[in-house]
């Protein structure tokens, strides 16, 4: 919640961020993730029946003078998209959250729903497309539709100094994103592989991590211990002198 003795300086990104939050939850651009977010909400698993779902685009959410951003895919059918809050009710916000609790993000290590006093410190979380995708597999043209979100959300979180991305489509995300906005380039081709580091002519930093969904984390392919060094790294990035 915003104070009276906030400067004029610090209220704009959160003015700017709540009004692209209520641009975004009324977009019906992609008839597909539309189609398919409704159906979702309307035959849900048994686990979730009689639940009312959020069933509309997700906004990002976070701290507006984020100095750490996170970038992931999209929204799941029966955890954004029921909840109404990114990375919130499923398995995959379970292991996102305690991460960025250890590493002191945020105030506590679960997300199961919008009220749940969940609040993130110097983090900022947002996704490439805002409606789940069927099979989790967007289409181009959808990530094109949403890309213009990004990029003012960018454009608002001007302390940014670190950014995970979640996965390897939200790490290109913020590429395209950069290149779309004229920011300094990196200075080595970046490689995406969990745990990279990419340095870019601004001071900004991209560190990869394999996205936390229960196809990587039930093979082990991510662990929790990776994961959480991935935000430790981004902590001492963040405390470091500039």
């Amino acid at each position: 919640m915003l104070t009276v003795s906030q400067s004029r300086a610090d209220l704009q990104p959160a003015v700017v961020l709540e009004r692209l939050a209520r641009e975004i939850v009324r977009c019906r651009r992609c008839p597909r993730l539309v189609a398919h977010r409704e159906a979702s909400a309307a035959d849900p698993p048994r686990r979730y029946r009689g639940q009312s779902y959020w069933a509309r685009p997700l906004p990002g959410f976070g701290d507006p003078r984020a100095r750490l951003l996170l970038v992931g895919l999209a929204p799941a059918a029966h955890g954004g998209n029921r909840t109404g809050r990114i990375f919130t009710g499923d398995r995959s916000g379970d292991w996102l959250f305690r991460a960025l609790w250890e590493a002191g993000f945020a105030n506590q290590p679960t997300s199961e729903h919008r009220d749940d006093g969940l609040a993130l410190d110097d983090a900022y979380i947002t996704a490439t497309i805002r409606c789940p995708p069927p099979a989790n597999k967007p289409l181009p043209d959808e990530i094109a539709n949403c890309a213009h979100y990004l990029l003012r959300e960018l454009r608002a979180l001007d302390r940014v100094r670190v950014v995970v991305g979640l996965g390897r489509i939200g790490w290109q995300a913020y590429l395209r994103a950069r290149r779309a906005l004229e920011l300094p380039p990196p200075s080595a081709t970046p490689v995406f592989a969990h745990g990279t580091l990419t340095p870019f002519g601004d001071g900004v930093a991209l560190i990869a991590s394999y996205h936390p969904s229960q196809q990587n984390t039930f093979t082990g392919k991510l662990t929790r211990a990776m994961l959480r060094d991935v935000f430790m790294t981004a902590r001492r990035l963040i405390d470091r002198p500039r």
